[in-house]
């Protein structure tokens, strides 16, 4: 770490100086700002936590009361062939499109590579937007959750760094989803349950797996059939192939993922083995994948774009000074099709 990003780090937040000046949060925000709408006994206050603390508000923050952008940034920190060929954005971009439609704010894409990271974080802070929303967070990135100390951010799931305790996301129960995708096949007399999981320095990919294993072991059922994928189609066809490998009897899975089922059935036909005969697939995600799988797949539906619609509402409010929970969980629930 540089010494400008170790200063960044340790630099007073509004956290701070909210505790200090015994407060909330947003009543400081407020008073940055300047609104109107805090007495004068709390603007004294928070001015000494301030000056105590040498907290100094930046570009964008001072910029929020009169000088606001109106444009909220959404940043996907992957490569742009993953960016076009997974649903999963392409839905939550047009829940938060719909939400801000009604807003006097535009929405902003970023496909922000590793190459490119340093790049768009410059941008974020550089006054050019009032907000931003983060998907698809890897646990080796931190510099988003350390973002949102300077401006206002929400996550598209969990955010995985060690530092993110403080942070905003909206999410589904990852854990109880899977849980419930694999206690269906449990119900269905699967005895040998696999699962080709997402990878494990993203919270879903972790989650899902806990999901599937507890649900196993409540049932007393071995939990060692696990390999793990990327949540892709390539990635679930060569976890597959790996499972089926071992040469253990197999007669469910658990796919952390529609487009890693499908990639499953590449493999399990090759293999000569049907679904669901001789093995039933439960995945996460109602998606052109889960839909247009032969056979169509029993999936958990993650309604991806009301998670779009939530995390721009989320920022929103954010930005407008307002208390909002640091989680918000959207429910999910199971779709029967074809593949059990």
């Amino acid at each position: 770490m540089s010494i400008g990003e170790a200063s960044a780090a340790n630099a007073p937040t509004l956290e701070r100086v909210a505790e200090l000046a015994g407060v909330s949060r947003s009543t400081v925000s407020r008073v940055v700002n300047g609104s109107p709408n805090v007495t004068p006994e709390v603007v004294t206050a928070v001015t000494a936590a301030i000056d105590r603390l040498g907290y100094v508000p930046n570009r964008a923050a001072r910029s929020l009361a009169s000088r606001r952008t109106h444009a909220i940034a959404l940043v996907i920190p992957e490569n742009t062939a993953k960016f076009f060929a997974d649903p999963y954005f392409a839905s939550v971009i047009q829940g938060a499109a719909m939400y801000l439609a009604d807003t006097e704010y535009t929405l902003s894409l970023l496909i922000a590579s590793e190459t490119e990271s340093e790049k768009t974080r410059r941008y974020l802070q550089g006054g050019n937007v009032d907000g931003a929303l983060i998907l698809s967070h890897h646990s080796d990135d931190s510099s988003y959750v350390q973002l949102s100390q300077r401006m206002p951010v929400v996550f598209g799931g969990r955010p995985m760094s060690e530092d993110s305790s403080q942070s905003y996301f909206v999410d589904v129960d990852n854990v109880a989803a899977a849980r419930e995708a694999t206690q269906y096949l449990i119900d269905h007399g699967k005895k040998n349950i696999a699962t080709i999981s997402g990878p494990h320095d993203m919270a879903s990919g972790i989650d899902r797996t806990q999901g599937w294993r507890e649900a196993l072991e409540a049932a007393g059922l071995d939990a060692s059939l696990h390999e793990e994928g990327d949540f892709s189609p390539s990635g679930g066809e060569q976890a597959m192939r790996r499972l089926l490998d071992r040469g253990q009897p197999i007669d469910g899975l658990f796919a952390a993922s529609a487009q890693m089922a499908s990639g499953a059935l590449v493999a399990l036909r090759e293999h000569g083995l049907r679904v669901p005969e001789d093995i039933g697939i439960v995945s996460i995600d109602n998606d052109y994948y889960a839909q247009n799988s032969l056979p169509p797949l029993t999936t958990i539906d993650q309604p991806s774009v009301r998670q779009g619609s939530a995390i721009a509402e989320v920022v929103v409010r954010l930005i407008n000074g307002e208390d909002v929970p640091r989680r918000t969980i959207i429910p999910t629930h199971l779709i029967e099709r074809q593949s059990v």
